[in-house]
């Protein structure tokens, strides 16, 4: 896939607000700080596209960005964290939750959601809780492992498939996953050529 433009779009608080469903779209999810905004920036090749932040929690709304690929329009959303800073009240960490789990469900045109797991760390409960809550709600998902760079090789092979053996508790089959490193540009291809297989069969629905 040859990305030809992406553009910021809008910042909904509710899936009501978002844009209109005619389009595949590709939501992207996971803990605060997992690398959400590398990554999208990785996958458009624009450096500023998703705004970085070193603060957790800094994403709080649901933030669209048109993305054409030749003649081929699509939306990445990207989602606030499920997992907050210390310092944001119960109250919004509730709204938010509700927010997430609302779209998720409800968004009609989600072709599929990425969720994003921090490749330095063993499993993590909040992740496998989250990832068996979209199970419940039959939500099309797959893994992407982040910031590999930032390990020795051996330890990204172990972290991936320990988190893949807790998964295989409770799931009869692994989802399919991606090693990504927005430093190296790793995962890039991989990405893109899997939204164009999806991207080839929305079209045909």
């Amino acid at each position: 896939m040859e990305i030809t433009s992406a553009s910021y779009l809008i910042s909904s608080a509710t899936h009501k607000q978002c844009p209109a469903p005619d389009r595949p779209e590709y939501a992207f999810i996971g803990r605060s700080n997992v690398g959400k905004s590398s990554l999208i920036n990785l996958l458009t090749g624009q450096r500023n596209l998703a705004k970085i932040s070193a603060t957790p929690g800094k994403t709080r709304l649901i933030n669209h960005f048109e993305v054409k690929s030749g003649r081929q329009g699509w939306y990445i959303a990207d989602l606030p964290g499920y997992g907050y800073a210390a310092t944001v009240s119960q109250k919004a960490r509730n709204n938010w939750s509700n927010m997430i789990e609302s779209y998720i469900r409800k968004r009609e045109n989600l072709v599929c959601l990425f969720v994003l797991i921090d490749s330095r760390h063993s499993p993590q409960k909040i992740d496998i809780e989250f990832i068996n809550s979209l199970g419940g709600w039959e939500t099309p998902f797959v893994l992407v492992f982040t910031k590999t760079d930032k390990n020795k090789p051996g330890a990204t092979v172990r972290n991936v498939k320990e988190f893949l053996d807790e998964l295989g508790k409770t799931w009869e089959e692994p989802p399919p996953y991606f090693l990504t490193s927005a430093v190296k540009r790793e995962g890039r291809k991989e990405i893109l050529d899997y939204i164009t297989g999806l991207n080839g069969s929305y079209t045909k629905l």
